[in-house]
């Protein structure tokens, strides 16, 4: 473990945060122990997290809060954390979704971010060319970590649409698919969450050169996330949302229903359960 006095909290987002949990715990007169059994996460996870080794999620980071009674500091500095691993081009996207009231998303070729399983993320990172191990689990824990939207006591409401090719295209392995389609059952069940698949009955070519978001908020304007190849593009230029908002809604008009996206769900599961 390294010594206290080699953390600068300057290195990192998660070093400061590190920083300031050890700072507040030992404000309190805490031992680790002591606040292990206060939050309920174990001595080494709090150990790696006041050493940078690891970084918190937004629970760990609640818990904590409300345990030392740091009024706030800890959730504070969450967002920063949660963001370093993002890349820059991503990181204001985060923002826009993090306050979002409503979110619709439409992909052509994979399963939205928001709806990936841990296993079917991990399974695409790890087709980036050069990337390391490490990269791809704080890649996972970012990607995991943005769907903490979806748990809220007052989630976003969040309409997908997935082309059907989604769920016969092959990520990971059989079990990662079928693991990953269920998922999808599950979160179609949520009173906040509508998914849709646009069949390839449809022949419909309408959003098919990449997959695109688009996020309301009271007070702000209606704001885009559009995919590209690389540094995709965040932008609430309002004729480009209102563009893609006609080309959502005309892909939307193709799509099936709830009922029937689920059923066409379960179909597609039985290619990878068999």
């Amino acid at each position: 473990m390294p010594k206290e006095s080699e953390l600068c909290p300057a290195d990192s987002p998660t070093a400061l945060f590190g920083f300031e949990l050890r700072r507040h715990r030992k404000t309190r007169g805490w031992s680790q122990i002591r606040l292990s059994k206060a939050v309920s996460y174990s001595v080494g996870t709090i150990s790696m997290i006041e050493t940078a080794r690891r970084s918190p999620t937004e629970d760990f980071a609640r818990r904590c809060d409300e345990a030392l009674e740091a009024e706030g500091a800890l959730m504070r500095l969450w967002p920063m954390v949660s963001h370093a691993s993002a890349p820059p081009w991503f990181r204001p996207w985060l923002d826009v979704e993090a306050t979002a009231e409503t979110i619709r998303t439409w992909e052509p070729l994979v399963v939205p971010g928001l709806l990936q399983t841990e296993e079917y993320a991990r399974a695409m990172l790890r087709g980036e060319p050069g990337v390391t191990s490490e990269e791809i689990e704080e890649h996972v824990l970012a990607r995991m970590e943005r769907q903490s939207i979806l748990r809220r006591p007052k989630p976003p409401m969040l309409w997908a649409v997935i082309d059907e090719g989604v769920l016969h295209r092959p990520i990971g392995d059989a079990a990662v698919m079928a693991a990953q389609l269920s998922h999808l059952l599950e979160a179609g069940q949520a009173p906040r969450i509508t998914i849709q698949v646009l069949p390839l009955s449809a022949y419909s070519t309408t959003g098919l050169l990449g997959g695109f978001a688009i996020t309301q908020a009271q007070g702000t304007p209606d704001t885009a996330y559009v995919e590209a190849a690389s540094n995709a593009q965040v932008t609430d230029w309002t004729e480009s949302v209102r563009t893609l908002g006609f080309r959502y809604e005309g892909i939307r008009s193709e799509a099936l229903s709830q009922r029937e996206s689920m059923n066409l769900i379960k179909e597609a599961m039985q290619r990878w359960t068999s």
